[in-house]
């Protein structure tokens, strides 16, 4: 994975617990994961525009 889409910063500020160093990267891709197939319900959809429904 090139580049993390979310914030390591603010995991560990979402929870109590302590964060493993490789959480991070697996979020990000469960993130980018969930991106695509919104992308796809989208282009499905006739639209250019990804909206919150997508998810």
């Amino acid at each position: 994975m090139a580049e993390l889409l979310v914030v390591r910063s603010k995991i560990k500020d979402a929870t109590k617990c302590n964060v493993a160093g490789d959480v991070a990267e697996a979020l990000s891709k469960k993130v980018e994961e969930i991106i695509k197939a919104a992308e796809k319900r989208c282009d499905s959809n006739g639209r250019k525009t990804i909206k919150a429904y997508d998810l």
